[in-house]
């Protein structure tokens, strides 16, 4: 939502200025300078990304588009979770959570946490660490170890993301000369052609550096660097889900292993120890 709101004001504050200095909008609308820069653009992108990575770009883009950031309220909510799938299997013994790892979006405890239950990734990172300690025999560094490379593919397999993103806006400003330098072109070869040709042939010249480096700083980049911070808060998800399974596979009791977990989170997201207790209690 704040990609198209940040959109709509780097737009507004151009026509705006633009306007208010005396400039016609029309001149700006250079069909043949969008064309050079977006099939350049796009030309070059084809060339430096593989077709599995540009799959996974053109999906982040998507998912940027209405993703929202975990609030606290999220966390406590996943941390809710946990503590009453921990007091089952400290109850009834491990085999008896069985049925909610199975099917987590089933399961009246697990779907308390609906950002865990419609995150594939995460839920299937916590299932499945579960479904290896069910099978009985694995000590809990190797069940830390296990989810720390999860992790740590999770991590290699999005970085790029961001980087290609930035890479093809740091080449924009460059394609922007590119299309001016064309545009010159035309324009000396039509010198004769008079002062009002020339100067038009001038202008949509100028408009292809103007289109280059605003996508580059007002698009490109800021939406490369919103995608890096999704996947990062992902990853902290993923780090405060490990946090909790590995601190109840040592033997703490549920209490102590959600405890544990809240310490992995951001001071803007992280609840009090009280706000949590009355939380778990259902008193929050």
């Amino acid at each position: 939502m704040f990609i198209i709101i940040g959109a709509v004001v780097v737009l507004g504050a151009l026509v705006t200025g633009f306007s208010m200095a005396g400039g016609n909008l029309a001149a700006l609308i250079q069909i043949s300078e969008f064309i050079t820069i977006g099939g350049a653009a796009t030309g070059a992108l084809l060339i430096m990304t593989p077709l599995p990575t540009l799959k996974k770009m053109i999906a982040s883009i998507t998912k940027a588009l209405g993703h929202k950031h975990l609030e606290k309220e999220d966390y406590m909510k996943l941390l809710k979770a946990f503590y009453d799938i921990f007091l089952v299997a400290q109850r009834d013994g491990l085999l008896a959570i069985e049925k909610h790892i199975e099917d987590p979006a089933a399961s009246e405890i697990l779907s308390q946490s609906d950002k865990l239950v419609k995150n594939e990734t995460a839920v299937a990172f916590f299932a499945d660490t579960l479904k290896v300690m069910l099978s009985g025999g694995v000590p809990p560094h190797e069940i830390e170890a296990l989810m720390d490379t999860e992790i740590e593919t999770f991590e290699t397999e999005t970085k790029p993301i961001g980087a290609l993103l930035t890479k093809l806006g740091d080449s924009f400003p460059g394609l922007g000369i590119v299309a001016a330098v064309l545009g010159i072109i035309v324009t000396m070869s039509s010198i004769n052609e008079g002062a009002e040709a020339v100067g038009h042939h001038v202008a949509a010249a100028l408009v292809g550096t103007f289109l280059g480096v605003l996508l580059a700083y007002g698009f490109v980049g800021p939406l490369a660097t919103n995608i890096e911070h999704m996947y990062e808060d992902e990853a902290r998800f993923l780090e405060t889900i490990k946090t909790a399974v590995v601190a109840y596979a040592k033997g703490n009791p549920p209490i102590v292993a959600v405890e544990i977990a809240r310490r992995t989170l951001f001071s803007d997201v992280r609840p009090t120890f009280t706000e949590l207790e009355n939380y778990l209690r259902g008193k929050g």
